[in-house]
Parts: C-alpha cells; structure tokens; sequence
C-alpha cells in the first residue's frame, strides 16, 4: 500500500498533502510528523503534515451532516459496517504488521495479536447492535383511569448523541487507536467518528484509517461517517474537542493531556461529555495465606505481568502490598532475581523512555527506597531502551512520602511492606481511584479480609482475584474504567460492549400515537428486542 501523508476528511484527502521525501514542509507549511522506529532512530516515510483549523471544521461539518443520516440508521446496517471495517482490515495482512512493528518496536506477534482483538472487537459491537436490545426500550402504557389523574403513555430509549473525536493511545496501535474500542462503540451507537491519530505511529493509522473510509464508502453510507486528522493534541485535538459541531470525546493516554482535553470539552459554552482514561497504578494485594501457599507462583505471575509489553500496559502493576515477615521477604528476593534476569526493552518512544527513566531516578535516589534490582540500559540508536527496575519500601515510609505511588510507566514495581491489617485498610483508604487492583488470596483469607474487598470496590473498576490484570478480555461484562483518576468518569468503561452507553443520551417520548414512534418503541415489537413493557422485561 502507498502511503500518503495526508489526512483522510470523508472520502477525500486533505489538500495541504504530505512532506516532500526530503522533510520539506509541505505546501501548506504545516508541522510534518514521521513514525519513527524507536529501535533504530530511522525516520520513516511518509512525512504527515498537520491538519489545519478549515479541515478540522470540515470534518467536523461532514461529520454533522452525515449524523442526520447515520445517527438513524437501523441496528443491521450498522454491524455490516463493522463488519466490512474488519474484513478490510484483515486484508490489510502482513503490511500492517510490518509498517506497525516499524513504527512501534513491538513484535510482530503482539501486532498480529491486537489486530485479531481489534477486528474481535468490531464484530462483537455488530452482533451487539444487530441483535437491538442494547437501547434499553421502555414502555409505560397509559393509564386513562387511573385516580386522581390519568396515567400518560411515556416510552424511551437510547439515542447516539452526535459526532465523536477519538485520541489514540501510543501504547496500542491498533486496539486503542484509529478502529479500537472508542471508534467501535460510538459507530455502533450511530454517531459519526473523527479520529486524532496519534504521533508515534501515523503510517499504521493511515493504513486502518483507508480501511475504514472504504468500508463507509461500499457501504453506501455518507462520507462524514469517518476522518482521521493529524496533527498535536493541544492545537487540533483541542480544536476538535472545542468545536460546537462535535458532542463528545474518548481518550487514552496520560494524565496531563486527558485532563487539559476534559477541561476543555468542560469549559465549552456547550460542555459536553469527556471520557478520558489517564491512568493508574493498579497495587496488588498479596494476602498472608496466599504468600504461604503459592510464592514463587505469585512471584513469577508479577514478573510477567510488570514486564509485559516492557510494562507499557494501563493495567501493569505498580505496587505491590504484602506483610512484614520471612515469606515476604523471600519472595522479594525471587521476584528481584526475575527481574535481573529479564532483557533490555525497547520503548515506544524516546518521551515514554525519558518519563520512565525520570521515574526510576526518582527512586533510586530516595532515601526511603531500597533497590532490590536494576538494569541500566543505553538510550541506543532509537534513544528508547530502558532495563528494569523493583523497588521496596515499608507503609510508615510511603505514609511520609505519598508521591512514592505515582505511576511509573514502563517495566518497574514498588513492593510495600505493611505491618498487618490495619495498614492494609488505611491504604486501600486512602488511595486514589485505579482501573484495577488485584487480590492474592485463599477462601480463608478472602473471609478475613472482607473489609479490605469492600473498601476496593468503591476504589477501582475492576477487580481480579488470585490473577494478574494485564490482559483486558473485551466481552460484554468487562468494565475497563475507574474512579477518578483512572478515567474522567468513574461510571464508564472503554473496554467491553457497555462501552456504548458514553456516547448515547436518553430520549423519552410520552403520548405519541404508535406509528410516530421509533420501531423499538412501537407496540408491534418487530425488532424482537427485550423491552421493559410496565416494568416487566420481554420479547412480546
């Protein structure tokens, strides 16, 4: 596939064009960005020159246009779209793989792996939108009997509550990017999409954004259905989000940038909703009757768990609780010599390598820490290789420095020992909202440390017991979010088929005659959804 450096508005191409071969500016003198391969620093063509404000209204224009048509669309048009977009992306085949492991230095396995989960992902939103009930119909009759004043008729529904601007994630360059999970869910709850690629890897974008265009294309739908614009997140992404036409927002990243995006989608004389996941630390609580039965096991699930993907995962561990005694200790000392063990990694990009070793300093110079292992490793030619990194502290020294529980991107862990249950509950107190937290435990340990899993729940949005949450399974009960801040909206999710419900409001009708009803309200329930009819739930 020839790639052009161009931004994709509806059917066509932006007009500035891409960078010249030699790293011109392009005609429109716009900023130029390249994919680079973090493993070998190798500029990679084509150059992609930013979208400017006119195309970002366009987009955003096409984008109103076409939800007057697509917001409308039945539940069975709408899954052969998600359809053709992964078989269109499948066909894509190994140039995909090779232009993604280029710009990213992830393997291609792991390229392969995300691109089955992504196409996955797209067919269970189009088994979820064929099937319908996913509106959530609710029918009340009228009543014109009823004492003291008539019962009216009320009936509502889900609607897609207009175009979406989706930011991809650096560290997913498939299944949190151009067609992962935020473009998945608002297409299929009939809102038009205008995607912000993401820096680290434009080729790849450009790639699954065609694949995109020209499923909207065969399908016959309009061409506002989908762009993908480049450019930075604090000049076009913020454009994007502030624009009047444009109704909400999905986001991953880091926090700084998913909090200055929400502030401004708040701050519009219109705010709309914002759904940004930041991130999180997701601690592990390892309970006495566990440490003693299973040790090494832990030892060896954590270390996996930490270093997968070179710990560039929103769900890595990055504290890690268990008691003050010998069991501990010993499995401190395993867990240090996995970790010596383990190879340099590349990191996606020469910022994420700088965050990282900012981090790690942080920590090996504090003089509450202990370093249990550390592997230094060269910048190299990409400037992004980083080694890895466990820490140990005790809960009195983390009590003193809190900021020792900031999230450390990349393949490090900080171990906290505690001295019994009462330091367990007051840090899982007073901790902050995560994305996850992990219970190692046996049956007994699970009735002794009940509070502590109630206290948990109001904490994080998903908990794994005796696992390990790297590894988010897209299904129709996970729930990828959390309490602020892991996400700007503690009641949603990004992962799973509830993801749907951020970029949908309710609309009720009350006293219209059947035949102005939309058909999941009409009495004749020919879409054969569930419907809540006078509070019972049924297919009739």
């Amino acid at each position: 596939m020839q790639l052009s450096g161009r931004s994709i508005i509806g059917f066509s191409a932006s007009q500035a064009g891409g960078a010249s071969q030699t790293g011109g500016a392009g005609s429109a003198g716009g900023r130029v960005l390249y994919g680079v391969n973090p493993a070998t620093g190798d500029k990679l063509q084509p150059g992609y020159e930013s979208a400017n404000l006119e195309e970002v209204d366009r987009a955003a224009r096409l984008a109103a246009e076409a939800f007057s048509v697509y917001g409308r669309l039945a539940g069975d048009h709408k899954a052969a779209l998600l359809r053709e977009i992964a078989r269109n992306i499948e066909g894509l085949g190994e140039a995909l793989t090779a232009r993604a492991t280029q710009e990213t230095g992830l393997p291609a396995g792991r390229i392969q792996g995300e691109t089955a989960r992504t196409c996955s992902q797209l067919r269970l939103f189009a088994g979820l939108v064929e099937e319908g009930s996913w509106v959530d119909a609710r029918i009340d009759h009228a009543d014109p009997e009823r004492k003291p004043i008539p019962k009216p008729d009320v009936r509502s529904l889900l609607r897609p509550v207009g175009p979406v601007v989706v930011f991809c994630a650096s560290n997913f360059p498939l299944a949190f990017s151009v067609a992962g999970g935020d473009t998945a869910s608002a297409l299929a709850a009939g809102c038009p999409v205008i995607v912000k690629a993401h820096h680290a890897h434009p080729g790849t974008a450009e790639m699954v954004g065609l694949a995109v265009r020209d499923a909207v294309h065969s399908c016959g739908l309009p061409e506002g259905v989908f762009s993908l614009l480049y450019g930075s997140g604090s000049e076009i992404g913020t454009a994007l989000i502030r624009h009047p036409l444009v109704k909400a927002g999905g986001f991953t990243g880091s926090r700084a940038g998913g909090r200055a995006l929400f502030d401004a989608a708040s701050s519009r004389p219109e705010p709309i909703p914002f759904y940004a996941e930041m991130s999180s630390v997701n601690p592990v609580f390892i309970l006495p009757g566990a440490m003693r039965a299973r040790r090494d096991q832990i030892a060896a699930g954590l270390h996996a768990s930490v270093t997968l993907g070179a710990g560039q995962f929103c769900t890595k561990p990055g504290l890690v609780l268990m008691a003050a005694d010998a069991e501990a200790r010993a499995f401190a000392v395993k867990l240090g010599e996995l970790m010596a063990g383990t190879a340099d990694f590349t990191l996606l990009t020469p910022g994420i390598r700088s965050a990282y070793h900012e981090g790690v300093a942080s920590r090996l110079e504090h003089p509450v820490v202990e370093i249990v292992a550390h592997k230094t490793a060269p910048e190299g030619q990409g400037g992004c290789q980083a080694g890895v990194a466990l820490f140990q502290t005790d809960m009195k020294s983390y009590r003193e420095y809190p900021e020792l529980g900031a999230e450390v991107f990349g393949p490090s862990t900080l171990l906290i020992s505690h001295s019994g249950r009462a330091d367990l509950l007051e840090f899982a107190s007073t901790m902050e909202g995560h994305l996850t937290a992990t219970v190692h435990g046996t049956d007994e340990d699970l009735r002794d440390y009940a509070d502590l899993l109630a206290i948990l729940e109001t904490k994080v949005g998903r908990l794994v017991f005796n696992g390990f949450p790297t590894g988010v399974e897209v299904c129709h009960a996970m729930v990828h979010g959390g309490p602020y801040p892991a996400t700007s909206d503690g009641r949603s999710t990004s992962v799973g088929t509830r993801a749907i419900l951020r970029f949908t409001r309710q609309v009720c009708y009350q006293g219209f005659p059947d035949a102005a009803l939309p058909d999941e309200l009409k009495n004749d329930n020919t879409l054969h959804i569930w419907r809540l009819v006078d509070g019972q739930w049924t297919r009739d």
